[in-house]
C-alpha cells in the first residue's frame, strides 16, 4: 500500500508541474497530461506526434468537477449512472468558460470525457485538482499499449514515469458515443452498442467514419502494428503469421491465436499484445482469419480494418 501511495504521489508531482505520466486503464494505457494546461497537452501531442485535429478524451473521477467544464444533459446522466466507471467516453458541448485547454478540443465545441473503472487511476484522479487528458501511450497510429512495458516500447526515457496497473482487462480502447443531439456511436470500444440501445431505449446511429474530428479513433490508419494486414483470411502465405481466433491442435510456427476459447473478450483483451509480437518475432505482413462481427467483435474488426490501411 506504501509503495501503490508514492507511486500516485510521484505521478501527481509530475502532473501538477504539467509534464506527462503513463496511467493505467482498464482499457489501455493512457499518457496524462493535466486538461487544463496547454503545456501539459502540447507535450502530449508531441509526445504522440499526433495530428493536432484528433481530440483528446479527458477523465475525471467523478461527476462533481465536470459541471464546471461540460453542458450535462439527460441521455448522459441515464449512461453515467448505468456505466461509469467504465470503458465508454461521452462527447458533450463544452461550456464557455471551461478551463479545458483549447488544444484537447482543436477548437471545437465540444470535448470528449470519460470516468476510467482502474482503481490506481481512480485513486491519483482523486487527489488532483484537475480533470487529465490522456489519449493511449503510443505513438500515432501504432498499436496501443496494454502493459508499462509496451509503454516503454513505445517511448523508452522520453516519459517522466509510468504508473504501472499490470495489464489492462480489457485490452480494446473505449466506445465513444456523441450525445450532443441524437446518440450517435463514433467509435466501436469496449462496451457494446446494444447495452447502450437497451439503457437509453432508443436508436443508435453508427457513425465510425464521421469526416468531423470531434473524437479519437476516426482516422482511416490506426491501431497499426506497422505490418501490412489483411482480414477474413482462410490461410496464410508463405512467412506470413497467422491469427486465429482460437488456438488448434496442428499449430505450426507461424500460428499465432487470440483465445483459447474462442472467447471474444479474451481475443480483445490480447489482440495487441499479439499484434505486438508479431512485429517483435520480424514477420513482414500478418493475415488474420475471420472474426465474427458480434458484441466486442465488432470493435475488434474495427480495429483490424484500421490496422490494414498500412501501406
Amino acid at each position: 500500500m506504501k509503495n501503490i501511495q508514492s507511486n500516485i504521489k510521484k505521478a501527481k508531482n509530475y502532473l501538477d508541474k504539467s509534464h506527462c505520466v503513463a496511467v493505467p486503464t482498464e482499457t489501455v494505457y493512457g499518457l496524462a497530461g493535466n486538461a487544463y494546461s496547454d503545456t501539459a497537452v502540447k507535450k502530449i501531442f508531441n509526445l504522440k506526434r499526433r495530428p493536432a485535429n484528433n481530440p483528446l478524451i479527458v477523465h475525471y473521477y467523478n461527476l462533481k468537477k465536470i459541471s464546471e467544464d461540460c453542458e450535462i444533459n439527460d441521455n448522459f446522466i441515464k449512461l453515467y449512472k448505468k456505466f461509469s466507471p467504465g470503458p465508454i467516453t461521452y462527447i458533450l458541448k463544452l461550456k464557455k468558460n471551461s478551463k479545458i485547454s483549447k488544444f484537447v478540443t482543436n477548437n471545437k465545441k465540444t470535448v470528449a470525457i470519460r470516468f476510467p473503472k482502474h482503481p490506481l487511476f481512480r485513486k491519483l484522479l482523486k487527489n488532483l485538482k484537475y480533470p487529465v487528458a490522456a489519449p493511449s501511450a503510443n505513438i500515432s497510429s501504432r498499436l496501443s499499449a496494454v502493459k508499462a512495458a509496451d509503454v516503454k516500447d513505445e517511448f523508452g526515457n522520453k516519459i517522466k514515469f509510468i504508473l504501472n496497473g499490470g495489464v489492462c482487462k480489457i485490452g480494446v480502447e473505449s466506445t465513444i458515443l456523441n450525445i450532443t443531439n441524437k446518440p450517435r456511436l463514433l467509435r466501436y470500444g469496449g462496451l457494446s452498442v446494444s447495452k447502450i440501445k437497451k439503457t437509453l431505449n432508443q436508436k443508435i446511429i453508427i457513425n465510425i467514419n464521421s469526416k468531423d474530428k470531434i473524437s479519437p479513433g476516426l482516422f482511416p490508419l490506426h491501431y497499426s502494428p506497422g505490418l501490412p494486414l489483411r482480414m477474413n483470411a482462410k490461410k496464410n502465405k508463405k512467412n506470413e503469421a497467422f491469427v486465429l481466433l482460437k488456438k488448434r491442435e496442428n499449430i505450426s510456427k507461424d500460428i499465432y491465436y487470440l483465445s483459447k476459447t474462442r472467447n471474444l473478450n479474451e481475443a480483445a483483451r490480447n489482440l495487441y499484445s499479439v499484434l505486438r509480437k508479431i512485429k517483435k518475432d520480424k514477420y513482414k505482413s500478418i493475415a488474420v482469419e475471420k472474426i465474427p462481427n458480434e458484441g466486442i467483435g465488432k470493435t475488434i474488426n474495427d480495429r483490424l480494418k484500421r490496422a490494414s490501411n498500412f501501406k
